[in-house]
């Protein structure tokens, strides 16, 4: 009989994570920050001397929505923060490597979504015009990570996320932070937000 290929990945908190079967039992917080704050966004492809990484991403992305939807429940925010929450075990791919390998991609993040947002208390799926919300914040992230470390021009920017409204990234700025300091600001977010709950 055929050995079967190994699908789960042992985290640092001591949970065996199966990628195909992801339970919100084997999903710990601590391992989500570690996880998202050495996965770099544009694979690495950003200036400065230290990557920009998915957990600041992510902490950037929930004070836009919180810009964006001022009256959004704790949850939703909550949501916002933990968006990009998969690829703490699964790393961030660009968009185009998305597209080269399939919805097979997709299909995995999304169980692996599902598992953390019960873990959390929110729903297994979150609802269509919250993740809207979630996305327009991601997109105003983008555009400030592509036109201030990634290299692109702001007309190009325009042409990939369109141009975002100057009033949500008033005084907000890319700060490239070590990985430690990323976990920690992340780690605590998260707790300020399920306390809201």
């Amino acid at each position: 009989m055929p050995k079967q290929p190994r699908a789960w990945q042992r985290m640092l908190s001591g949970r065996r994570l199966d990628l195909l079967d992801p339970t919100p039992m084997d999903i710990e917080i601590d391992d989500i920050a570690h996880g998202l704050a050495f996965v770099a966004r544009w694979n690495g492809q950003t200036r400065g001397d230290y990557a920009f990484s998915v957990a600041e991403h992510s902490l950037l992305v929930e004070t836009i929505h919180a810009r964006l939807c001022p009256g959004a429940p704790a949850k939703w925010r909550l949501a916002a923060l933990l968006h990009d929450a998969p690829e703490y075990v699964i790393g961030d791919m660009i968009s185009p490597v998305k597209t080269a390998v399939g919805p097979g991609y997709g299909a995995l993040d999304a169980r692996l979504a599902q598992a953390i947002h019960v873990r959390f208390g929110l729903p297994a799926d979150i609802p269509k015009s919250v993740k809207r919300q979630i996305k327009r914040a991601d997109r105003v992230s983008a555009w400030m990570e592509a036109t201030a470390i990634a290299g692109f021009s702001e007309a190009e920017a325009d042409r990939f996320f369109g141009h975002p409204d100057p009033a949500l990234r008033e005084g907000l700025e890319i700060v490239l932070r070590p990985p430690r300091q990323v976990r920690e600001d992340f780690t605590a977010r998260h707790a300020e937000l399920l306390a809201r709950i």
